[in-house]
């Protein structure tokens, strides 16, 4: 029931406030300097369509989550139709040339992470969804920095526990940005970032059912691997090792074997700290590497994000060469015959 001045209370991002009763959720928007178009707006935990955000009234109780629109669209992918020998790969229908996925986390700030995407030559990024900061509304915007006209946004599901939540979480990115490619982690514990399978596979089956094209952060494990592929994802996204452990990969032998037995793209993604290690990731055939912290937290992230595209390139065109084959003993590269 409104107050008797008039007024309704709601919460808007966690915050308690008192608006005029009969307030749109459009003008809600407006009135917090956020433009209507460009946001996602959550109403009791029901996604709000944008197209209608004008005629949704507030009342008294609800609860508003309003996240961010950070872009998207396949800008980059529609130039990547160029050379015939570009050993570009295609995930879902849409095409890059680069094979070196970075984040958007841990950066000192806005300006040092577009250093280093521009340093890394990668064409797409991952973004977080999150609430869009109403107390301050000059907050600087990632979009500000990388431009979603140039630069793909997968936005993903890090910090989640639950399917419930990881749904929840790219529904709204969809309102916002239009996205349907996503990447998709659900976590199992604090302690280790692992992945929990049964809540991932389930999310990735509800996601693909709903349009999704999810991207998905799993186990080193192929029979996982394979579930997944037939519930709906469109790429594999196996750890090396755990997030932000820098440890490299730990188990080469199921990274292998899930590049071997998956018909969708495969990208190593988490545990990479150095160069050498993604070489090693693109050297058993993977399609990609996804990393954020060893390049944030890199003494200079913007030459670590130069040494990583090196080192994806590196490991590319020596799995496309094909190395020699191991030998127990010696080989003389010369010629032994006609020795003084």
């Amino acid at each position: 029931m409104p107050h008797t001045d008039g007024t309704v209370t709601i919460t808007v991002n966690g915050e308690h406030k008192r608006v005029v009763a009969g307030l749109s959720l459009a003008d809600l928007a407006n009135q917090l300097g956020l433009v209507p178009e460009k946001v996602a707006v959550e109403r009791n935990l029901e996604v709000v369509p944008r197209s209608t955000l004008a005629q949704v009234q507030v009342e008294d109780g609800d609860e508003i989550e309003i996240v961010h629109f950070v872009g998207g669209g396949d800008h980059a992918a529609e130039a990547m139709t160029e050379a015939a020998d570009d050993d570009s790969w295609e995930v879902a229908g849409q095409r890059f040339r680069s094979r070196l996925i970075v984040g958007t986390g841990k950066y000192k700030d806005f300006a040092q992470n577009a250093a280093a995407v521009e340093a890394a030559g990668a064409e797409i990024v991952t973004v977080a969804v999150r609430r869009v900061n109403v107390s301050d509304r000059n907050a600087p915007m990632l979009t500000d920095f990388i431009d979603p006209k140039k630069i793909t946004y997968l936005p993903n599901t890090a910090g989640c526990f639950t399917a419930e939540d990881a749904i929840r979480t790219l529904r709204l990115a969809r309102e916002a940005g239009g996205w349907e490619l996503v990447k998709l982690e659900v976590l199992g514990e604090a302690k280790t970032l692992y992945p929990d399978m049964v809540e991932t596979l389930r999310a990735t089956e509800i996601l693909a059912k709903e349009g999704f094209k999810p991207m998905v952060y799993c186990v080193d494990d192929p029979i996982a691997a394979k579930r997944l592929e037939d519930v709906g994802a469109v790429a594999i996204m196996p750890l090396g090792a755990p997030i932000g452990s820098g440890l490299g990969i730990q188990n080469k032998v199921t990274i292998r074997l899930i590049v071997e037995g998956a018909k969708v793209p495969v990208l190593v993604d988490a545990g990479v700290g150095t160069a050498s290690e993604a070489a090693v990731a693109m050297e058993l055939g993977c399609d990609g590497v996804l990393m954020n912290t060893a390049i944030a937290e890199a003494k200079d992230p913007v030459l670590m994000a130069r040494a990583m595209k090196a080192g994806v390139e590196a490991g590319r065109m020596a799995y496309r060469a094909g190395r020699m084959g191991m030998r127990r003993y010696a080989d003389p590269s010369s010629p032994l015959a006609g020795l003084i």
